[in-house]
């Protein structure tokens, strides 16, 4: 059920199709006072056709289908400007660069909890440049 105030919380978009990680950031994030919304695939949230105005995409890089910087990238087309962080799990060193370059932070799984907290305020208070174009081709 939706307060009245809830269209004044940010919203948290969690792209991952690991089912225990979606329901752990769910569940902190709630406590945290974020509205969460959960995709399990990136088909899943290109789908979607409405975004908050105010929020952030935490976003898995091993997904199926597409990888999590080419999803990021169909959303920036679409104009859909929310920061992003990127999750994953070992992460590249092309991967590290690719999300440099295109200024995401990157969180390691499986300790994220703070260090996604700390870079979710930052990018929701405008400190993160993490909303730039995504080129995966450098």
């Amino acid at each position: 059920m939706q307060t009245n105030i809830d269209h004044l919380k940010p919203t948290i978009i969690i792209v991952d199709d690991d089912p225990a990680i979606c329901n752990s950031l769910k569940f902190s994030l709630g406590i945290e006072g974020y509205l969460v919304r959960e995709y399990s695939s990136a088909p899943e949230l290109l789908e979607e056709t409405t975004f908050p105005e105010k929020g952030c995409l935490v976003i898995d890089y091993r997904l199926p289908c597409i990888d999590g910087l080419e999803l990021l990238s169909k959303l920036r087309r679409r104009d859909i400007t929310l920061p992003a962080i990127l999750i994953t799990t070992r992460p590249s060193g092309r991967v590290r660069v690719l999300a440099a370059r295109a200024g995401i932070p990157l969180i390691e799984k499986p300790l994220l909890t703070e260090d996604l907290f700390q870079c979710i305020r930052a990018a929701l208070a405008g400190d993160a440049s993490s909303n730039g174009a995504v080129d995966q081709n450098q």
